[in-house]
């Protein structure tokens, strides 16, 4: 059996804490279950290895009023309280995400997670709920991500949250928020970390079969190329081009050349409109098309380098780090469906 090298004699071992999950319908309830799952098998696990006799963590989830919630797959939760009272006593705040359209024109829980914020310790969001923290004005200024699909509409609606897209979660005071939705358990196992230790948040993600601390960020789940020239055809017809032609001679010269503009003028223009470079576009394209390469066939590493343009696999190796945070090859094995085992 693990043990701990924390003892019944730690103070923070019998500290209470009182968790709080807003749902509302159309919620995701991965969002909602995820980290109730993370938080409730470490009340189980304390109390299975003799550290603690009671729940150190009490978890409610709050709606509208008591009783079921439908999700957006059709899976309903029953709420255990309603929010919306000022006087509530929580730890940790939790704000799912899912369709949320209809609540970002909810005052009453507008208002109430602005009344909260200051009162908990933690005010988390997971996925889209990062909308619903924004839209009550809590993450002007602050470092904030969400779910990468998300991320080019949560900077267009809030231009004053400070938007991470890569990261799996972000910590910005006693403000969290996460990605998309799976990046709910990774959020509630980093808190139980700081609640307990690394010893029973890794003990607890070994038997959720889960990561303690995901390799990588999001953008090795996400389509990846969000950064569409808006206000130019022209440019988003060379972007078009770039993806299609990634094994080509792709320097900065030769692109200016294929828009008529001298090479400085032309970078300036890239920058401008898309928000980097188009070296850095270049090698996400090339990533990108790695990764189709990667994920549907069978080829070898060298020649998927040579066929995506980076020509060096050690190159590519380099950018995959930079960029996914993980090599090619552990890429493939997370994600290719054509190699079975």
């Amino acid at each position: 059996m693990t043990t701990f090298s924390f003892s019944k004699s730690d103070s923070f071992i019998f500290k209470h804490r009182k968790i709080g999950i807003v749902a509302f319908p159309n919620a995701q309830s991965l969002d909602i279950s995820g980290p109730f799952e993370v938080f409730s098998f470490a009340n189980y696990s304390l109390q299975r290895l003799g550290v603690s006799e009671q729940n150190v963590y009490s978890i409610k989830i709050l709606a509208d009023a008591p009783g079921p919630i439908t999700t957006m797959s059709g899976l309903q939760i029953i709420a255990d309280e309603a929010y919306g009272d000022p006087n509530s006593q929580f730890d940790t705040l939790l704000v799912a995400g899912g369709n949320i359209e209809g609540e970002l024109s909810n005052t009453r829980l507008l208002d109430w997670i602005k009344i909260m914020s200051p009162r908990v310790n933690r005010l988390a969001s997971v996925c889209t709920g990062a909308f619903l923290l924004a839209e009550s004005g809590l993450l002007d200024g602050c470092k904030a991500t969400t779910h990468w699909h998300y991320c080019q509409q949560l900077a267009k609606n809030y231009p004053r949250v400070q938007l991470e897209p890569d990261h799996i979660f972000v910590r910005d005071g006693h403000i969290f928020t996460s990605g998309g939705i799976t990046s709910g358990i990774d959020l509630a196992l980093a808190m139980l970390e700081d609640d307990w230790g690394q010893e029973l948040a890794l003990y607890v993600a070994r038997f959720l079969v889960v990561f303690l601390k995901r390799p990588g960020g999001q953008s090795q789940f996400s389509t990846y190329l969000t950064c569409e020239a808006s206000h130019r055809p022209d440019l988003r017809e060379l972007q078009t081009w770039i993806m299609a032609h990634t094994g080509d001679d792709l320097h900065v010269e030769e692109l200016a050349e294929r828009m008529a503009m001298s090479p400085r003028n032309f970078a300036r223009l890239f920058l401008a409109e898309t928000g980097m470079t188009p070296a850095k576009f270049v090698e996400m394209a090339r990533i990108d098309q790695a990764r189709h390469l990667l994920e549907t066939t069978e080829i070898a590493v060298e020649t998927v380098a040579d066929k995506a343009g980076f020509k060096d696999p050690e190159r590519m190796r380099r950018a995959f780090i930079r960029q996914l945070g993980v090599n090619p090859q552990n890429y493939r094995q997370r994600f290719s469906g054509a190699i079975a085992g």
